[in-house]
This record gives C-alpha cells, structure tokens and sequence, in this order.
C-alpha cells in the first residue's frame, strides 16, 4: 500500500515528509530503502538518505528507552468529612502495592548445594544476565574455595629405622643385665634332653629378658593401639607399667650386686627374679584371652 502525494512544484522538506515516512515503515514494519523512499515520495537520493538516518534514530531511542513503570492509584486516605470512630478501629488499613522497581527472584542454588541470596534480577535484566551472574559467583566461590582450602598433601609414612638404632644398645645392656642377675640367683646351664641329645644345653638366664622385655613390648602395643575394648587396653596399660618397672627394679639390682663384690644374690631377690617366668607367663595368657574374647 503506498500513499499517495499531491504534485508540487517545489520538493517538500524532510520534516514534512517524516509523517508520511513513520506510516510507511509501520505499514511495512522496517526502515524503507532508499530507492523505495525515492519512488513513494518522488525525491532525490539525498533527501531519501536523510529521512532512513531520521527513521533509524528514532527506532534507536525506542529500543533505548527503559521499560515504562507500572503506575498505581494512590487511594485518598485524608477524606473531607471525619470518618466513624468505630469504622475507622474495626476497618483493617489497605497497604498499596509497592512500585515494581526491583523483582527478587527466587534463590538460586549455586553448585555447592547452598542457595546464592545475593543475586537478584532488576526490571531491566533478563533471565540470561540472572544467568550470567550466578554463573560468575559460582566461578568466584569455586576460586576462593580453592585457594582457602588446598588440597591436602601426602604425608610420607614415618619410618622405623630410628626405633631399632635406640632399641639396640638398650638390648644389649639389658640382655647382659639379665643373664648376669639369672646367674647370681641360680639359674645356670642345663641339658633340656637328657639321654635324647645330651650334647645339647641352654643356659636359663636367657629366659628372663626374653620373657619379662618381650612381654612389656606387647603389652605396650596393645595399650597405645584403639583396636582393641578399653578393658583390654585397661589390663595391658598396668602390666606394661609393672612389666617395665620391674625390668628396671632388676637392672639396678644385678648393677648393685656386681659393685658390691657378691656371688650370690640375697633370698628376696632370688625369689622375686625365680617367680618371673611364671608371673610373665600367667600375664601373657590373660591378655591374650582378653583379646580374643573382645574380638569375638
């Protein structure tokens, strides 16, 4: 549909022909060409040039131009008479709607499973910016989670070594302790096979740091370990304590005796260093029994 000019003898003005250029381009629903404006309104190139510049400025401000905000009718609250006094208790006040200025969306839970309150979405953003954003908060807490919580670093496993390099000297001195108190309180060289291997013998001593020193290190590793039931950890705290001091209690005695220039150790002490094997022996059996009625 085209609209029809008046022949004139002088070419109108653009701000004449402006009017009749808008209705063309709502007729056709975009910017007419140029060669079309030239044909429509019997103009030269410039002109028609300028009047698409004018029509495309004005859609460019439309586009511009922010949204129109919902208008709400404020009701009179101050009325020319006085209202009721009892109407005016019992009639609840009517809030008005606030201006629709910012719309808060609902929380939007960001990738660790915690809703993100912070972002909102204003009348003038779309649902792509809100996505934008939350995905941009995301990445932010993702690197400060990283940077404020590294990842833990592999220990290496401690090593032994150091426990056997100690453990060897206090062996040695220990074991030498022993035997030398076996020997002062009659304990001494005997053939376990007689008329099987007669040629075989052992000497007894040994069976004291054998028994008293090993059991203390497995009573020892049961109390210090969470495997096992507190009573068994209980049974196995106070016979290492006992095992370790009675240890102890017979170095300083062989060390003594030895100083002193004597042969044969007093009754007392042979009796205590005699009851070892089976003291170690009865303490052995119960704790063994504990722990396997507790894993039971």
């Amino acid at each position: 549909m085209t609209t029809a000019t008046a022949p004139s003898a002088y070419p109108p003005p653009i701000e004449a022909l402006m009017p009749q250029a808008r209705t063309l381009a709502d007729q056709t629903g975009d910017i007419p060409s140029r060669n079309a404006l030239m044909k429509e309104f019997r103009i030269g190139a410039p002109k028609a040039n300028a009047i698409r510049e004018a029509l495309t400025a004005e859609r460019t401000d439309v586009d511009e131009m922010p949204p129109a905000r919902a208008l709400h009718i404020v009701p009179d609250l101050a009325p020319d008479t006085e209202p009721d006094t009892d109407t005016a208790e019992s009639a609840e006040p009517t809030d008005a709607p606030p201006a629709a200025e910012v719309i808060e969306t609902a929380p939007l839970a960001t990738g660790d499973g915690h809703p993100d309150t912070n972002i909102t979405m204003t009348d003038a953003e779309g649902p792509r910016a809100a996505l934008f954003k939350r995905l941009r908060n995301k990445r932010s807490h993702d690197e400060l989670s990283a940077t404020t919580n590294p990842a833990p670093r592999r220990t290496r496993k401690p090593r032994s070594w150091p426990v056997w390099v100690l453990a060897m000297p206090a062996f040695v001195a220990i074991w030498s302790g022993w035997v030398g108190l076996g020997e002062l309180t009659g304990f001494g060289v005997i053939h376990p096979l007689p008329g099987i291997a007669d040629g075989l013998s052992l000497n007894t001593a040994i069976t004291l740091p054998i028994g008293v020193e090993a059991y203390a290190a497995y009573a020892l590793a049961v109390w210090l370990s969470d495997v096992y039931g507190a009573s068994v950890r209980r049974f196995a705290r106070w016979s290492a304590i006992g095992s370790l001091i009675f240890g102890a209690a017979g170095q300083v005695a062989y060390h003594l005796l030895t100083a002193a220039g004597v042969t044969s150790a007093p009754w007392p002490i042979t009796t205590a260093v005699a009851c070892l094997p089976v003291a170690v022996l009865g303490m052995g059996a119960a704790l063994a029994h504990l722990i396997h009625a507790n894993r039971d």
